[in-house]
């Protein structure tokens, strides 16, 4: 009998352990997920609860159903340590029990990002901060909760500046900031007091429009254009302001200190902020047989575990090696240990870094969330089923041969709402399969505004929602 355990059941980790449940009997395997939570959350739609156009609870389904029903074992609690040459996870219970080991054969580190506010001083809705976040339910009830409390400032006639964007030199998922953005936007055209606020885009992007993935051209309604016109575009036609290419020092009440590129200190004031933090992997401590700690030697700095990837290639090396990004997403060291989503380590950035005269290195990470997570997720699950039915590995997508689709919604309407789409092949640029055209192919990268959009963006909460849940049919859904 073969034993797996997935940490983690976000994107990724959901994804994988149905298609281990799917690929491998359970009455002969055993697959364990351990979670801190009791319940899946569609984090794309807490823009929507952050926005006050969606109720928490329909963004979350409780995950022991699923598991009782596709026989997947769950422990709900927090690892805290994985031993790899003993091959054993130590879980503290989330409720209070005391701890439980799981032991495995392969094991699946699906952790997603832990939120690390405390790399930005003043940074966050916790007590010592300043900012809202949407990253987490909680978080986005609170961001809601504060941004009504200034639509309704608004219609007493009082001029107010709300500031989104990133709050991390190298924070990342820009998307969903861009997206929160265009739907406070709609909010405020709706109540019917948006010449009464000033909309500020602020971000550690060298460009507009780069989005982690350092940009690109595309083809919109048969012309071809840059990501950062098109939300150039997007900006002026929506009275938005912008302030790119910052790194934020520290944030006190109603003021953000910031770095520029050239190394220039200023601040920007607000009323109203949502600042996307830096994302760290999990506090996870490897522990070798003789209770050594080498977490250094299975996870960088940032917590992610490392893969297959080659690291610490130059970033103008990088860029023009494709082969560089990981394929298996299984880590050199011990080979039984799998890293899918946000959690494993990427060789570098696809975004050009920019070090400022201070020394500041202000660059978006690549964004791993999502569609990405998903794919991830499925190669490393139809992986591990392939080594314990056949003893190797038959399957790999690379980030340089992966499509992306991003939907940002400008409201939750299906009447009168707005999404642009991009849609991006592949992800990290392949400038050796396509030289002439910065990386990606032309004809499949593609970016549209409308409500086509926005239906698209609704239908994908609700299959997601469904596939997520091992309903019948789940796998007919791609990633």
């Amino acid at each position: 009998m073969a034993k797996v355990v997935i940490i983690g059941a976000g994107f990724a980790g959901q994804t994988a352990a149905l298609y281990l449940a799917d690929g491998l009997n359970t009455r002969k395997h055993q697959i364990t997920m351990i979670n801190k939570y009791d319940s899946f959350v569609y984090t794309p739609s807490l823009v929507w609860v952050g926005s006050g156009t969606m109720k928490v609870g329909k963004t979350q389904f409780p995950l022991r159903p699923v598991y009782e029903r596709t026989g997947i074992h769950f422990i709900q609690g927090t690892a805290t340590e994985v031993h790899p040459d003993e091959k054993y996870v130590v879980v503290e219970r989330t409720d209070g029990s005391g701890t439980v080991q799981a032991n495995y054969d392969y094991i699946v580190i699906a952790t997603g990002a832990r939120l690390d506010f405390g790399a930005t001083p003043g940074l966050g809705p916790h007590a010592e901060g300043e900012t809202m976040s949407i990253c987490s339910p909680p978080h986005a009830v609170q961001a809601w909760n504060k941004l009504d409390t200034m639509i309704k400032r608004l219609h007493q006639g009082e001029r107010l500046k709300f500031v989104i964007g990133a709050g991390f030199r190298g924070a990342t998922c820009q998307g969903a900031a861009f997206e929160y953005l265009s739907n406070i936007h709609k909010i405020l055209v709706k109540e019917g007091v948006r010449d009464q606020a000033e909309l500020l885009w602020f971000s550690n992007e060298p460009k507009l429009g780069d989005f982690g993935i350092g940009g690109g051209r595309g083809s919109y309604h048969g012309k071809l254009i840059s990501t950062e016109d098109f939300v150039h575009a997007i900006f002026e036609d929506t009275g938005v302001k912008w302030q790119i290419h910052r790194s934020v020092d520290k944030v006190e009440k109603g003021r953000i200190f910031w770095e520029d590129e050239n190394g220039k200190h200023g601040e920007t004031n607000f009323d109203f902020a949502m600042l996307l933090p830096g994302f760290a992997g999990p506090k996870i401590q490897y522990i070798d047989k003789d209770n050594n700690n080498i977490t250094t030697k299975i996870a960088d700095a940032g917590g992610f575990v490392k893969v297959d990837a080659t690291y610490g290639l130059p970033h103008a090396e990088l860029k023009n090696r494709p082969g560089a990004w990981p394929a298996w997403y299984q880590n050199p060291t011990y080979p039984d240990i799998f890293a899918a989503g946000i959690a494993f380590a990427p060789p570098g950035t696809v975004s050009e870094p920019h070090t400022t005269p201070n020394g500041t290195v202000i660059v978006p990470a690549v964004p791993r969330t999502g569609m990405a997570s998903g794919i991830i997720g499925r190669v490393v699950a139809k992986n591990i089923v392939s080594l314990i039915k056949h003893g190797r590995m038959g399957h790999n997508e690379r980030m340089s041969e992966m499509l992306t689709i991003c939907i940002a919604s400008m409201g939750s309407s299906l009447w009168d709402g707005l999404a642009s789409t991009l849609v991006v092949y592949p992800v990290v640029p392949d400038r050796r399969k396509y030289p002439n055209e910065g990386g990606r192919h032309l004809s499949i990268t593609q970016m549209d505004i409308g409500l086509s959009g926005a239906w698209m963006k609704r239908m994908l909460h609700t299959t997601f929602m469904y596939k997520l849940k091992g309903y019948p049919g789940w796998k007919i859904i791609p990633e």
